[in-house]
């Protein structure tokens, strides 16, 4: 898996790991059932603490994008892909609201509009 970090992005570095891999499942580099690295390669690969990749996997457990087995590590859940894809797609346009003077709830009621 090829994660890069952005060191002038403002977003705390464990948000910036669950994006890359967010997009690396949303793209497909991994599918449901794949077994990510674990957390200690991927931040010596990165050049960040364990620490920081360990909180990023647990927001994507949390997400229901990743599942935690004992013995097994960490893999990609049944469907992920398209919520992993969802979710990013989501958090850009929020940021993208942001940059543009609106708040999370002027967004929602934008949505609510559309539908």
């Amino acid at each position: 898996m090829l994660l890069t970090l952005d060191m002038n992005d403002s977003r705390p570095l464990h948000e910036q790991v669950a994006a890359a891999i967010r997009r690396a499942i949303g793209e497909g580099s991994y599918g449901p059932g794949d077994r990510l690295p674990p957390a200690k390669d991927l931040a010596e690969a990165l050049g960040i603490n364990a620490n920081t990749v360990l909180r990023a996997l647990r927001d994507l457990r949390d997400e229901g994008l990743l599942e935690f087995r004992r013995g097994r590590g960490v893999s990609v859940a049944g469907g992920a892909d398209a919520r992993a894809q969802l979710v990013q797609s989501a958090r850009e346009l929020l940021d993208e609201a942001k940059r543009h003077g609106y708040r999370r709830e002027d967004l929602i009621t934008i949505l609510e509009d559309l539908s």
